[in-house]
């Protein structure tokens, strides 16, 4: 690779010369598959079985989801609206039942009148809501990265791509809520013709009810993206947005919902559907993964099933979380409130070097963590913030409950504190992950 190349390139360039040199010092292009294949091996013995998985965006999927993901029909083109009269190709019957099936079963577990099953991914659902509902120039409102917003409502994702005039939701730092006197003030100034309510750092309910009487006044409306939230929505641990104001919902599929990584969209108002389908086919998704839409029906069958139980557990298991840090000395975010009422704990690891340092130490020692953007962090702290995210889905669906908690925080806590190494800690890690290896909330195998 040139020196020019070299220069342009975003991507960590000694990883990627590891990657060359594989590919250049192979004797056989079957090797250099093979290489892929270990590699693949490699994290799912590490990730899959000897590590605390305690990501916020991630879930475990069940047998049937990941075989389903890996079937036959993944190879086939289905492009357009179910029905053969609005397909681009004929062959289709069966995945028209696929199809049918997974935009029902959507239907079902939020209790909505419409949904759409072709976004691969959740993002492209900011997409279309963006492209569906505002024109280039409109003001919205959407909250700063700090206070727990992301790229995807932010100038450098969907709504910036959009051309989109974006004013910040004021938050309460210590309640790490809205504002909503502040939120009226400046919402009554500016008009936003959508105002989004969407958190990667989510501990909390919106004041959903309020704000939508607030930007009713001049025709504004409420989009509620769930990217964290939905299988709490759905399993009826969260506020339910739909029935509090908000016109149409998106979230993540492979997170607290536990199906395949994908997009999942809702709403109730047939003045949406003409918009929201168009700016899904053919702008946003094409053929769109069969496959990964039969997987996504079979984990929508499972919520069905299991949803309300698991969904209770993991915001169990949170907030025992989050209680087991306190006790211990780590400082937790809104500690006032009972730390959280979803997956996710939020800690301050600025006096234990920040999220970053915590992070790859805690990796060490086999427990998997994010450095998270809290209040009083600015712009300039993105790769270096003071916080760490730690989600409770994954160890609550290989059965883990209080006790475990509290187990975790020990863990954590001896490496944050120095007093024991981090492979020490990895030992105990891989025994305890190993004494929690069967799926739970689940059809049998």
């Amino acid at each position: 690779m040139s020196t020019v190349e070299m220069k342009g390139e975003v991507h960590d360039s000694r990883v990627l010369q590891w990657a060359r040199s594989i590919i250049e010092e192979s004797p056989s292009h079957r090797l250099i598959q093979q290489e892929i294949v270990n590699a693949v091996n490699r994290n799912a013995i590490w990730r899959g079985e000897e590590c605390l998985n305690l990501l916020a965006p991630e879930a475990p999927t069940t047998p049937i989801v990941r075989q389903l993901l890996a079937s036959e029909v993944g190879t086939r083109a289905a492009e357009g609206h179910i029905g053969s009269t609005q397909r681009w190709f004929a062959g289709t019957k069966y995945i028209d039942e696929i199809e049918a099936l997974c935009v029902e079963l959507l239907k079902k577990v939020f209790h909505a009148n419409f949904a759409d099953h072709r976004l691969v991914a959740s993002m492209i659902g900011n997409m279309t809501v963006y492209a569906a509902l505002t024109q280039p120039g409109d003001t919205i409102m959407t909250i700063a990265q700090p206070f727990g917003g992301h790229s995807s409502n932010r100038v450098d994702g969907p709504a910036g791509i959009r051309g989109l005039q974006i004013v910040d939701v004021p938050m309460d730092p210590v309640e790490l809520t809205v504002d909503l006197d502040g939120f009226a003030k400046v919402a009554r100034q500016v008009r936003p013709k959508l105002v989004t309510l969407g958190a990667s750092m989510t501990l909390f309910p919106f004041p959903l009810k309020e704000m939508a009487e607030i930007v009713k006044e001049w025709g504004g409306r409420i989009y509620f993206d769930g990217a964290h939230q939905l299988g709490l929505i759905g399993g009826g641990q969260f506020q339910d947005p739909l029935r509090e104001g908000a016109c149409v919902m998106t979230g993540s599929a492979g997170k607290t919902f536990s199906g395949p990584q994908s997009g999942i969209i809702v709403w109730n108002d047939p003045e949406f559907s003409v918009p929201i389908t168009n700016a899904i086919f053919p702008a946003l998704a094409a053929t769109h993964q069969v496959n990964r839409v039969a997987a996504l029906a079979a984990a929508a069958a499972e919520f069905l099933a299991f949803g309300k139980e698991y969904m209770a557990q993991i915001v169990t298991n949170a907030q025992a979380l989050g209680k087991a840090f306190d006790e211990r000395g780590i400082r937790v975010l809104c500690t006032h409130k009972g730390y959280t009422r979803t997956h996710q704990v939020i800690l301050d690891v600025k006096e234990f070097g920040g999220g970053y340092e915590v992070g790859k130490r805690l990796a060490e020692a086999n427990i998997i963590t994010n450095k998270n953007l809290i209040p009083g962090d600015g712009p300039e702290d993105w790769d270096f913030p003071s916080g760490l995210r730690i989600g409770t889905t994954e160890v609550t669906r290989f059965g883990m409950k209080e006790k475990e908690m509290d187990t975790i925080a020990d863990l954590i806590a001896s490496v944050l504190s120095g007093n024991e190494k981090p492979e020490v800690v990895q030992s105990k890690v891989i025994e305890l992950r190993r004494s929690f290896s069967k799926m739970q909330y689940c059809f049998p195998e």
